[in-house]
């Protein structure tokens, strides 16, 4: 493996503090004590369910944060075409969770013929929002990317409350109102002309958000359904993979990032070191990332869900300072600050 390769994992990895190990694998070890199906009922729900909620949505959000930066690298290092490597991506992750429980829970591969058209849906908004994701990673940076993302927080407290009849409280508006600050002053929004820089790299963004908001609501949905979660996560990455196929070969070249060609796809040729590094992408934070985030909405509300890994931007803007020297401005640290005390606010307002 070339030294930048070497270099990059060791930026990455090195930097993660002993205290967010714990957590990180804390939080594993919970998902594999779920049941990964069954929905308590919210009102009467126990502290402690509560707090494996909070617990899976903070580790979701630490081993996330990773995937943007591994994105940045293979998007700049072998200029890989930014919908191929969102098709690749999802293609791993379904193939590796399907030989993950074929040998340990068979079980789980079958039994949702009843459900199978909603997976198919889910699975679409899945790949439009990896797509538009993936996207605004490579048009925005690593760190800008993620936060015009979580512009998901208001789309979901709204969505959440007029489809799922999520209570909407004072303290849920008001965290959304810092997280959407925090957001604007680490993008640094309010100056008037970033917004005319690139049109094509912003909407991207925040329509990234959109569907991140709706891929959020249909999780909860699953786990209302009663679909275990690595099934769901199965089922709908191996869709999304299709879909993704087919924006890459029937584009027409309109889609940005797009492959051109069908030979496209295999961009990475012989490059076995970048075809490891989206090996890992798949198999390790994206897999794991997107695990425990479906397991917290069995606890939460996804209104709730997604306002906590709002914390996200914050991990990510200090790796990709660490490992792309993206510098943080001050602005951009009282954008994080704000996002974190919002969820602090949240945290606390849920145990009165």
């Amino acid at each position: 493996m070339r030294s930048t390769e070497i270099l990059f994992l060791k930026n990455v990895f090195s930097r993660i503090s002993e205290k967010s190990l714990q957590v990180l694998i804390s939080s594993i070890i919970t998902i594999f004590n779920l049941n990964g199906g069954e929905l308590d009922a919210f009102p009467g729900m126990e502290k402690r369910h509560k707090n494996k909620g909070y617990a899976t949505a903070f580790g979701s959000a630490l081993i996330l944060s990773l995937t943007a930066i591994f994105i940045r690298h293979l998007t700049q290092a072998y200029e890989l075409p930014a919908l191929v490597l969102a098709f690749w991506r999802e293609v791993m992750v379904a193939l590796g969770l399907a030989i993950i429980l074929a040998v340990t829970k068979p079980a789980l591969l079958r039994g949702v013929r009843k459900h199978m058209g909603f997976l198919v849906a889910y699975g679409l908004v899945l790949a439009l929002f990896n797509a538009l994701w993936t996207l605004s990673v490579s048009l925005n940076g690593a760190a800008v990317a993620t936060v015009l993302a979580y512009s998901s927080a208001g789309f979901t407290v709204f969505l959440g409350w007029l489809i799922l009849k999520e209570e909407l409280t004072i303290t849920k508006m008001a965290a959304v109102v810092l997280t959407l600050a925090g957001c604007a002053l680490i993008v640094n929004a309010f100056d008037v002309s970033i917004w005319k820089l690139n049109p094509v790299s912003m909407v991207s963004g925040i329509v990234s958000g959109l569907f991140y908001a709706i891929y959020s609501i249909m999780g909860r949905t699953s786990a209302k359904r009663g679909i275990n979660t690595w099934t769901t996560l199965l089922y709908i990455f191996a869709f999304a993979s299709m879909f993704m196929l087919a924006f890459n070969l029937f584009s027409g070249g309109v889609i940005p990032g797009a492959a051109e060609k069908a030979g496209d796809l295999l961009w990475l040729g012989r490059e076995w070191k970048g075809w490891l590094i989206l090996i890992v992408l798949a198999i390790g934070p994206t897999l794991m990332g997107y695990g425990l985030y479906n397991v917290s909405l069995q606890y939460l509300p996804s209104s709730v869900i997604n306002l906590v890994v709002t914390v996200e931007p914050v991990f990510t803007a200090l790796v990709a300072y660490i490992a792309f020297g993206e510098m943080l401005t001050i602005s951009q640290m009282l954008g994080a600050g704000l996002i974190m005390f919002a969820v602090l606010a949240l945290r606390l307002g849920k145990e009165k």
